[in-house]
């Protein structure tokens, strides 16, 4: 999927962009590229994939739900940002809505199987 698109969109990249008229990026740049497709994509992917095989579609969305509180953190913990009483309620809010959803903890504490 994502090789088709960024084949469908070559066009239009050098109708906009215009590359030929840009500087060539440096031999850092070009690594950093193949690390983001490699890794953040390719290998994204291969672990999604995996995963919906493993648990369900319906346990894989649940995922979903985690980007603010990974965000969150990724702030505090890598750009310094301040951690808040709300943000912590937030991440509550989400941790009780998850498993709420999943249902086995509330199955438990129910006394059932």
């Amino acid at each position: 999927m994502t090789s088709a698109s960024s084949l469908m969109l070559i066009p239009l990249a050098g109708f906009m962009d215009k590359p030929w008229e840009l500087p060539t990026p440096s031999t850092d740049t070009i690594l950093a590229v193949f690390g983001i497709a490699a890794l953040s994509t390719a290998l994204a992917y291969i672990l999604y994939f995996a995963i919906l095989k493993r648990a369900g579609a319906s346990n894989l969305l649940l995922v979903t739900f985690l980007i603010p509180v990974s965000a969150i953190l990724l702030g505090v913990g890598f750009l310094g940002e301040t951690l808040l009483t709300q943000h912590i309620a937030g991440m509550g809010v989400i941790g009780v809505g998850l498993a709420v959803i999943d249902g086995r903890l509330v199955r438990r504490l129910r006394g059932g199987k």
